[in-house]
């Protein structure tokens, strides 16, 4: 089918890294065809300044001219205010009604609301004789209480089959591969239980500090930046029944089950489970770092979290009794993101060890997207001692082609109408209930912010919450 993408924010970085290189290697891949891309921002461009700009956020990735060239005939550009209804007359006089129309809000999530407004004054929404969809970035409010009034107030201008709010996080393969693991391999779901899972983990880590994204991540913390979208969508994707069907409802509806049967934590609960903390000068990667207090564009006072660490537990018969931990933060030892899910010990203990780790499957997901199964093995030789060794897959390798970047999926699946790997309105809404009382008693300082040196795994009291079952987290 037809479709005019409109990208609003055309001009910011998210479009230039992710949006215009993603729909690029779509277009080059042979998966649109007829098709029209209109940038829609504040900046005095023209379409020749627009698509030079778009030309430089390619030739990043060496990509070929021949084919760019014909990309950028496609691509021209509207000068507007976000909140100038001049602006969407405009742009409703150069779409046609038989094209699908996909609106991408790629800019800050204080303009969401005018734009929609907008958008849908200008008959830009429901009311179009084709297809229209909107697709929004995150983060999807600041709390539950705005989560709810924005969609609310997306709601009256668009169907919620015709929302996509995104999590680029489920555009990535391996996070993909969670839902085939499991329910494609029958060997696997017979233990994907509490009587033979003792608990899983998830991490985060980043090594990059907060960069140029300090106004950003002032207002929201690594809670709301990570925690409540991110890694929740993950443990849902972990913890998950098989759903009835491939559908996305069908597919969002166990995920949802999974969201509501999250085990609200009391103050106590937060003071014990849960960990917050902020990183100070370090060495990360060779380099001395300032402190995040020292970084450009944060407040000298400032007590965002840039690291967050819960032991959560799920109400449900599956995962009774089963803790999921969860960490994630910035300027650590290293970039790594990964779902571990540790397997019981046999109930007696045959043979004499030498190291060994106990069962566990890990999923990458960056970097070197792949798969490790942890297995006891006999060593050779006249004794009976077992040690620990590992069976790898990794996607590079076992496929021989490069895994294509999350973008690409989700643009793809939004182009043509497929919200599966998007989330769903009582997705984000009760997620954000189990988040909420966690914020508020930060802020209220139930579990004090903590602090830890720059380079290393994190703040000392993250480790208490494994310890509190008797294990520790993985290495980073």
């Amino acid at each position: 089918m037809p479709f005019t993408l409109v990208v609003y924010g055309a001009t910011g970085d998210l479009a230039s890294r992710k949006l215009f290189p993603a729909l690029y290697t779509l277009y080059r891949e042979g998966a649109l065809d007829d098709w029209r891309m209109i940038g829609f921002a504040r900046r005095e461009w023209n379409d020749d300044t627009f698509r030079s700009e778009i030309s430089k956020s390619l030739d990043r990735s060496g990509f070929d001219s021949t084919a760019r060239d014909a990309f950028l005939s496609r691509c021209s550009y509207i000068r507007s205010e976000f909140d100038d209804p001049k602006g969407y007359a405009s742009l409703a006089e150069s779409i046609s009604d038989q094209r699908e129309l996909i609106h991408y809000l790629a800019t800050t999530p204080d303009n969401y609301r005018k734009i929609v407004e907008r958008l849908g004054a200008a008959g830009l929404a429901r009311l179009r004789s084709a297809a229209t969809r909107v697709v929004v970035e995150k983060p999807f409010g600041r709390d539950g209480n705005e989560a709810q009034k924005l969609n609310r107030y997306i709601a009256e201008r668009f169907d919620e089959e015709s929302i996509f709010r995104i999590d680029h996080y489920l555009g990535k393969e391996t996070v993909q591969n969670i839902a085939v693991f499991r329910f494609g391999n029958s060997i696997f779901e017979p233990v994907w239980n509490n009587a033979h899972i003792e608990f899983v983990e998830i991490t985060v880590a980043e090594a990059v500090g907060v960069e140029t994204r300090a106004a950003y991540f002032e207002k929201s913390g690594a809670l709301r930046d990570m925690v409540q979208n991110h890694i929740l969508q993950l443990l849902a994707l972990v913890a998950m029944e098989p759903p009835s069907s491939l559908t996305a409802d069908a597919i969002r509806d166990e995920k949802v089950k999974v969201f509501r049967s999250l085990r609200s934590l009391d103050s106590a609960a937060i003071a014990r489970d849960t960990v917050r903390a902020q990183y100070g000068a370090g060495i990360v990667e060779g380099n001395s770092v300032p402190a995040y207090r020292d970084e450009k564009g944060v407040s000298p006072g400032s007590v965002a979290e840039t690291y967050a660490a819960l032991k959560i537990h799920l109400d449900s018969w599956r995962w009774a009794g089963v803790p999921f931990i969860i960490r994630t933060g910035k300027r650590l030892s290293r970039r790594l993101s990964e779902i571990t899910v540790h397997f019981k010990a046999p109930p007696i203990d045959l043979f004499p060890r030498g190291w060994t780790g106990g069962n566990k499957l890990v999923f990458r997901i960056q970097p070197d997207e792949g798969l490790t199964l942890y297995l006891d093995t006999k060593i050779p030789g006249l004794q009976d001692k077992s040690r620990s060794v590992s069976m790898d897959f990794l996607y590079g390798t076992g496929f021989g082609i490069p895994s294509p970047e999350a973008y690409e999926r989700l643009l793809l699946d939004a182009l043509i109408g497929d919200g599966t790997l998007y989330t769903r309105r009582d997705e984000v809404e009760s997620s954000w209930a189990f988040i909420d009382p966690i914020r508020k008693a930060w802020d209220e300082n139930v579990s004090p912010l903590r602090s830890y040196e720059a380079g290393l795994s994190g703040p000392s009291e993250s480790v208490q919450l494994p310890l509190s079952f008797g294990k520790t987290w993985r290495r980073l």
